[in-house]
């Protein structure tokens, strides 16, 4: 069942269109991506599912109703985890979860246990009174995230949430996220990074000047690629013997480093390629196998790299 939907939805800003006739569903439960380059629409998406920008054409449906015929306690639905740190800098976490709780209509005694609840799962509990502009990014990162699932949402809304944080506190986001995703929470996550989009969503779209330019899972669209692995030879004097042979076993493309072999064989290396490469004798290190990714399928249709 999909709990969000998104349809024909058209924004412009100045004559300029940010997101052009966007499609695509999300069903309750899913973790599902945005990936696409920055720029590209995602937050103004976001913007518009939590109400913050009205679509100049088309529906947003949340559980089948229509948001722009809803009154805002819709909201209550709705956890949002902007780009940017949305907290008091002067207060400790603590009190920012006490002032943004103090937003919803929860019972005291109720508000108290969730802040409880979300101080242990964004493992902050020891920090709880220590003022937050002396947090680290990736620990304001964490209270962030707190403070969007105070009212316990169904879906979270999460715009590029690991931006600017080091790679042991981008960790730890994922963790918290997949253990949300576990209790049955439906992830919305919008990120330029294809590593994020590959080991977090089952589902994901991408998205290109506004437009959505493929959906489905990581299998969907690795399928809509020709190759499934490659073989990168760095140029060296001993490769340079090898191009004319490699020519015949596959596409040969070539940059300012490296070759590039897209073998004949659909879904699996050709061996007559590792024969020509024994008969050279090529030392091991010239080569690196890699399978196809985001990167590839964003390449593929658009001609161009996902960060250019």
């Amino acid at each position: 069942m999909a709990i969000l939907e998104i349809k024909n939805v058209v924004k412009t800003f100045n004559g300029i269109t940010a997101l052009d006739k966007v499609n695509f569903e999300i069903k309750e439960g899913e973790f599902f991506g945005l990936l696409g380059p920055n720029g590209a629409g995602k937050s103004t998406i976001m913007n518009c599912i939590v109400g913050y920008l009205k679509p100049d054409e088309g529906k947003i449906l949340l559980e089948g109703n229509d948001i722009g015929n809803l009154d805002l306690s819709y909201r209550m639905n709705i956890g949002y985890v902007p780009q940017e740190i949305a907290l008091y800098q002067e207060l400790s976490a603590l009190q920012n979860l006490k002032i943004f709780g103090g937003f919803y209509n929860i019972s005291k005694n109720k508000l108290n246990e969730r802040i409880l609840s979300v101080l242990k799962l964004v493992q902050l509990e020891d920090r709880k009174n220590d003022v937050v502009k002396n947090f680290s990014g990736g620990m304001k990162r964490r209270l962030n995230l707190a403070v969007s699932i105070l009212h316990d949402p169904k879906i979270i809304l999460c715009d590029e949430p690991t931006v600017g944080v080091d790679p042991q506190s981008r960790n730890a986001i994922f963790e918290m996220l997949n253990e949300l995703n576990n209790y049955g929470k439906t992830i919305v996550y919008t990120t330029h990074y294809m590593e994020e989009a590959e080991r977090l969503c089952s589902r994901l779209a991408i998205i290109d000047y506004g437009k959505i330019i493929a959906e489905g899972s990581l299998g969907d669209l690795l399928s809509l690629l020709e190759k499934r692995e490659t073989i990168k030879i760095r140029k060296a004097i001993e490769s340079e013997m090898l191009v004319g042979s490699l020519k015949n076993l596959g596409v040969l493309t070539e940059t300012d480093f490296y070759y590039e072999l897209i073998p004949k064989s659909k879904y699996e290396m050709n061996s007559q390629i590792f024969s020509e490469l024994e008969k050279f004798k090529l030392p091991s290190h010239l080569l690196e196998l890699s399978r196809a990714s985001l990167e590839d399928v964003f390449l593929t249709l658009t001609g161009r790299r996902l960060r250019d």
